[in-house]
């Protein structure tokens, strides 16, 4: 007997409508950081830096740089699991846990509308690492 989605068809609506606001969000967000950090020149990305300029502006420029890929990064994330979470929605599997295919609690999805794991799943996966 397969799981029901524990949301209604006008609360998963909701839900979609605020994901694919918030992957264009974060869509701009990512575009903005990888244009203005990997569209250096050649030198900047390296670290190479000409004899007069300062220890500390190449380690600013290092730090800057490793921000925004930690940024990047996150943003990549955060991306694959909203379009995941779309896709489940278009499957009609959206608001079931992907480990014990339970509903996820409402709570849980309406503050991560990206949630794939119920509570009890999302903790032991926490605990192991």
């Amino acid at each position: 007997m397969p799981t029901k989605s524990p949301l209604t068809k006008r609360e998963t609506d909701a839900l979609r409508e605020r994901l694919v606001s918030e992957r264009r969000d974060l869509q701009a967000q990512f575009d903005e950081i990888e244009e203005s950090t990997f569209s250096s020149n050649q030198s900047e990305m390296t670290g190479e830096m000409g004899f007069d300029e300062e220890y500390a502006d190449a380690g600013t420029a290092t730090f800057e740089r490793e921000k925004d890929l930690s940024l990047v990064n996150n943003l990549r994330d955060l991306l694959e699991r909203i379009d995941k979470a779309l896709v489940k929605i278009s499957e009609g599997t959206y608001g079931l846990c992907d480990r014990c295919g339970k509903p996820i609690e409402k709570l849980r999805l309406k503050a991560l509308p990206y949630a794939n794991l119920c509570i009890k799943d999302k903790q032991a996966e926490e605990r192991v690492r």
